[in-house]
Order: C-alpha cells, then structure tokens, then sequence
C-alpha cells in the first residue's frame, strides 16, 4: 500500500515544473491503472499492514478517486491556458489525492479521521482560490463549519473509545452495546452532514456554485462517499443501538429526499439542480445503510460510484456550457440543441443514466436499495415511489429545458466541442455503464 502512496508523493515536485501538468495529469492515469491492474491480480492478503490496507470496499473508492482527480486536470483547461498558478492547483489535486488515499486505506479510527478532516484543507483552497464569485467566502465558511462542528464531537468520542477498549484498530474493535446514546448520535451525525444528509445539506449547494469545477468534481464524486465510507466502517461500533434508533435517520433521509426533489424543481441554477439531486441520490445510499443488511450495504456501495461518476460527469457538462455562455441560467441556457448539437448526446445519456435507467451502475444500486429497504419495512415503498419518480422528473425537467426550445439570442450559429471535452465525459460515461455488465462484483 505504502508504494502506491509514494507513487503519488514523488509525482509532487513535477507540479512545480513550468507547463508540465500534462506530465502528472498522464502519470496519474497510468497510475490509477497500475492500482487497479496490481490490486485486482494480488487480492487484498499481500495489501494489510498495521497502518494501511484494503478490502474490496475501500479498493474502489480509492480507484474512483483516481480517476476523478485525473479527470479533475483534464477538466481544467482554462486554469492552464490562463496561467492562473496552475502549478499550485496541480499541486492541490494531489494533496487532495493523498489525503483521500489515506482516508479509504486507513485501518485505524484515528488515521481515518484526521484524513478525513484534511481532505477539506484543499477542497477549501480550490473553492477559495479558483472560485468564480465573491460569494465563494460564504460558501468556504459554510463548508468548513457546517463539517468541522459535527465532526469536532467524534474526535472526543474517539478518545472515549480506546480508553474502553486500548485501540483504534478496524478489526479488533467491537460493539459497544447500548453504552451512552449520545455516543451514538455524535459518531454517526459526522457522517451524515459529510454525506449529506437532509437538514444538514446547505453547504453542498454554496459550495457547488461557487466551486470551480474540479472543486465540483471532487466534490461530487469522492467527499460525499466519504461520509457514506465512515458509516460503513463504525456501523460495527454502533450496531446494538442502530438496531432500536436508525430507523429514525431511515425515514428522515428517504422524507427528505422527496422534499429535495421538489426543491430540484424550483432551481434555476444547472449547478445548484445537480447538487440538489445528488442530496436525493444520497437519501436512498443512507437509507440502504441504516437497514445494515448485505443488500442495503452492497447497493449503497454501487449506488456511490455510480453517482461518483455520473454525477461528476454532469458538471463538466454545466461547465462546458458555462465556458461558451458565462452563464448557468436555465432561462439563458436552453435550445442548447441549436448551439451545440453534439453535446446534446452526452446531455442525454448522462441525463438518463441520472435517473436510473439500464444500463447505467445507478440502476443496479436503486434496485438494491429497493430491495433492501423495502426488506425492512414494507410500507417504505411509498416513499420509495415518490423518489424514484420524481428523480425521473426533475433529470427530465433539466434535459429538456437546457437543450429544447428557442435559443435566447436568436443566432443561428453552431459551437462545437474540443477533443478534450468529448474525452472527459466519454471517461465518465465509459465506466458508469461498462462496470454494470460486472454487477456481480459488487455482491461478493
């Protein structure tokens, strides 16, 4: 494991070379297949140590991040044809790298949580830094506070905990039975603000519209499965008293995702619309957990690199519109089939593996999570209705206002797409659908 990090590390002084982000942005490529190629032919059994290892769980969402924080350079051309300090944007992509390959691989409480933290450092500098309005401020407080006050309570719950049982080690640490409530509530509301969960989701969309996008990326695809990562892996500390109350952050998560997706509706920013539906995409991976069976965990599991992929994948295709508009406006950015027909297809089949539909990973989650949640109670499948259909329709709402009707100006002329672009969302687009013919894989 430590050869992989250290890959990484010795790719940190090519970021200071003058032009040479091409260079990392090639080697990270290279590097995140050589992860999967090594990882995937060796098993886990040769990757344990005391400090860092991988099961299936994490081996996947550290490969997501790979290939997200690639794709985060191949989105940012303009940083580099501006010149706007590229070299210390590169320079934060792979801390960020670093810090989310330290949280997935972390085999001790302590480690998984100071990594976690730290992976907000340079997700704030590049809200910060390359942000594109003044209001980028409110949102980096938002960011930080809404995350660090609930997370400070599980740094002191930490400590309680190897005071009980002398270690912070996943494998030798146990149920605690129903020793303090609150003890429960702090450490699994750190998880739920990160992911996040209804309620506690207001800093997702500032921080979505005033990011750059590989803050969006980023963002999307890999911090929100970090809160959805954490729970996985304390739910064992938690399980006696998550058996009597996760009923209660069940039904609040899958409420909330029906009211989001009616606030998805009334949006009429593309940014902040994406950002709300992956809030909705999010109550049903919470949902999944909280039942604690293999099928909820496993299709939370897919249900997470699917949106990791598809919902980033969306993004890009807000920030290419973006940088031929300068604007995210619905009311300014429809007819976009008349200006740019070409990314009219992406729209759509990022739109429609969004929603759900065959053959998209998204698809194999949902109909886990059905499965699972409707396992623990019955009734839920009301709820369950709502959410899938009205995720259909707010993905329907957003393709069909952006790219039909007239388009505003009234000038009959065509914008085409770089090679850069195609590349990117055929990147996202590629292993969103082809890791759905593996399907068995995530049910190992």
């Amino acid at each position: 494991m430590l050869s992989y990090l250290l890959m990484i590390i010795f790719l940190i002084p090519l970021c200071f070379l003058h032009g040479c982000w091409w260079l990392v942005h090639s080697l990270m490529f290279l590097l995140s297949f050589v992860f999967m190629i090594f990882m995937y032919s060796y098993a886990d059994l040769n990757m344990i140590s005391y400090y860092f290892g991988v099961d299936y769980f994490s081996f996947s969402l550290i490969l997501l991040s790979f290939w997200i924080c690639s794709l985060m350079i191949t989105a940012s051309g303009l940083v580099y044809l501006s010149s706007y300090h590229s070299n210390f944007f590169v320079f934060i992509v792979l801390f960020l790298l670093i810090m989310l390959y330290c949280s997935f691989s972390s085999l001790s409480l302590l480690s998984f949580y100071i990594f976690f933290e730290s992976s907000l450092v340079p997700t704030l500098l590049l809200v910060l830094g390359w942000g594109y309005q003044p209001e980028r401020l409110q949102a980096g407080l938002y960011l930080i506070f809404y995350t660090l006050v609930a997370s400070l309570p599980l740094l002191l719950i930490l400590f309680i905990i190897y005071d009980v049982s002398s270690t912070l080690y996943f494998p030798l640490l146990t149920d605690f039975g129903s020793y303090y409530f609150m003890f429960y509530v702090f450490i699994i509301l750190a998880f739920l603000v990160k992911m996040p969960m209804f309620l506690v989701h207001l800093w997702l969309p500032k921080a979505h519209v005033e990011a750059p996008i590989s803050g969006s990326m980023i963002l999307a695809g890999v911090l929100l499965k970090l809160g959805g990562y954490g729970i996985f892996r304390v739910m064992k500390i938690i399980s006696y008293l998550g058996m009597k109350f996760n009923y209660f952050w069940l039904s609040l998560s899958l409420f909330g995702g029906v009211i989001v997706s009616f606030v998805c509706f009334r949006q009429v920013d593309l940014k902040s619309l994406i950002a709300y539906s992956s809030v909705a995409h999010m109550s049903m991976v919470i949902g999944g957990l909280m039942t604690m069976n293999w099928w909820g965990c496993m299709g939370s599991f897919s249900l997470m690199i699917g949106h990791g992929l598809c919902s980033s994948g969306l993004f890009c295709l807000s920030n290419i519109i973006y940088e031929r508009l300068g604007s995210r406006m619905l009311l300014v950015n429809k007819g976009m089939i008349n200006l740019m027909p070409s990314m009219a297809l992406w729209w759509f089949l990022l739109s429609s593996s969004n929603m759900a539909s065959p053959p998209s990973l998204n698809l194999l989650g949902e109909l886990s999570l059905l499965n699972s949640i409707m396992s623990w109670c019955t009734f839920s499948f009301l709820v369950l209705i709502f959410l899938s259909f009205f995720s259909a329709v707010y993905t329907l709402y957003m393709y069909s206002y952006s790219q039909h009707g007239s388009y505003y100006m009234g000038v009959y002329t065509c914008s085409l797409g770089y090679l850069r672009e195609y590349h990117l969302l055929f990147l996202h687009w590629l292993p969103l659908n082809i890791l759905f013919l593996k399907g068995e894989y995530f049910y190992i």
